[in-house]
């Protein structure tokens, strides 16, 4: 039988847990926009030519938000599951796929590299399908919550494709 500390560690715990994965991508993504927020509201990104289904500044900041709790709370799901190489292996490639996704902001707004960031979003796309991939063996449900991480970086992709297309 456990005692009524061994529960309160193993909750404190998860809660660690919870609170760690929620903020290392909201961290991620928010310092990255930190890093960019005079280039995406002006100056050399106002001068690109865009498509027609280019969407409204206002929109990235409540969707990026959503994803990366989304993100958090899969990563979670999959950190709380016994310890296993394939876990590691899955925790692994989110962090490698957070890289990247940290990376491209930068990569387009701030260094104006339009075909660098076209591969590094293609390199991340790839790397969120092995995730799902991974995550679905472990928990199908931590699977499932990155779905709409990879609608939207299929949608990014096509866009940073045309934004680079349209400007090459």
């Amino acid at each position: 039988m456990e005692n009524s500390n061994d529960y309160t560690l193993k909750n404190t715990n998860k809660v660690a847990k919870l609170i760690f994965s929620l903020v290392l991508p909201l961290a991620s993504g928010g310092i990255s926009a930190y890093l960019v927020r005079n280039e995406m509201n002006g100056g050399w990104f106002t001068t690109l030519a865009k498509p027609s289904f280019n969407p409204p500044g206002y929109l990235f900041g409540p969707v990026w938000t959503s994803l990366y709790i989304l993100m958090g709370v899969s990563m979670f799901l999959i950190w709380n599951t016994p310890k296993t190489e394939l876990r590691q292996k899955a925790l692994t490639v989110f962090g490698i796929q957070l890289f990247f996704n940290f990376w491209w902001s930068i990569l387009f707004f701030s260094f104006h590299t339009i075909l660098i960031s076209v591969v590094d979003i293609l390199l991340m796309w790839f790397l969120i399908i092995y995730m799902i991939t991974l995550f679905k063996k472990i928990k199908p449900a931590a699977a499932y919550l990155q779905i709409p991480y990879l609608f939207w970086v299929t949608f990014a992709t096509v866009l940073n494709i045309s934004i680079w297309y349209l400007n090459r």
